[in-house]
């Protein structure tokens, strides 16, 4: 099967793939949304950064134990056989996307506001939307394209070491 280069190939390149993504994820979808939510300001920005750190865990757990596993078995059902590698790639961005946008529109704002209310639900829908927004567009035009940039330099990097 052909292996295509911009993706991991194995665990330890998952991991990198995984944390390149999550990083610049977390460190911009959060402060956007909750520049959105309560102003931009740089008090609001301090204040997200003290929050960050609890979501970069919080989204890399949703992403291996949640979102991952639900996306792996709906993508064959959307994705044809010739479908090629930006059609994959862009449905994968979506789907995952949306299953983690939608738990995170309620577990951000929980820990957002460090307390566990119903405030997530009676706005979902508005804030949902726009978490969407914000959360996909930077997936798709920044966290994924740098990820996939650097998996095509390390199986570069790979490919001349086994040459030389």
């Amino acid at each position: 099967m052909y292996k295509e280069d911009r993706l991991p190939q194995n665990a330890k390149e998952g991991i990198l793939f995984l944390l390149i993504i999550s990083i610049i994820s977390v460190n911009t979808i959060a402060p956007i949304i909750m520049g959105l939510e309560r102003g931009f300001s740089k008090e609001h920005y301090l204040e997200t950064l003290k929050i960050i750190p609890y979501m970069w865990i919080i989204v890399v757990l949703l992403v291996r134990l949640v979102a991952g596993p639900l996306v792996g078995k709906v993508m064959p059902k959307f994705a044809g056989q010739t479908d090629g590698f930006n059609a994959r790639v862009l449905l994968n961005t979506f789907l995952n996307v949306t299953v983690l946008s939608i738990l995170l529109t309620i577990i951000g704002t929980w820990v957002g506001t460090r307390q566990i209310s119903l405030a997530p639900f009676q706005h979902f829908f508005h804030s949902w939307f726009r978490n969407f927004g914000v959360a996909f567009w930077i997936e798709l035009m920044i966290a994924q394209p740098i990820a996939r940039f650097a998996m095509k330099k390390v199986h570069a990097k790979q490919a001349y070491q086994e040459s030389a």
